[in-house]
């Protein structure tokens, strides 16, 4: 094998790696089946009702991941689907 190609091989397997490590997505907000969930576009409301501009939302692990801006902001909030509480929130 030659160098350049085991080089390659490395920076291919090194960023994957670095991909992996750099998302900052909260995945943990509850162990309740996704049938009981409560309906995602629940967690759009909540995040309007406290303020925000909803832009989009989407499944991340066992949560609702709402991105919303504020203030000119740009924000992703991790709600429960169990309860809809807010887990985490992240600005960006």
């Amino acid at each position: 094998m030659s160098v350049i190609r085991v080089l390659a091989i490395a920076l291919i397997v090194g960023t994957g790696i670095g991909s992996t490590a750099m998302a900052d997505g909260f995945r943990d907000c509850t162990k309740l089946d996704k049938p009981s969930w409560k309906p995602a576009s629940d967690a759009e409301a909540k995040a309007k009702a406290a303020g925000y501009e909803v832009r989009r939302s989407k499944i991340e692990g066992s949560c609702y991941e709402v991105y919303g801006v504020k203030g000119g902001k740009l924000f992703e909030l991790f709600y429960s689907p169990e309860d809809l509480s807010l887990k985490h929130t992240i600005a960006k």
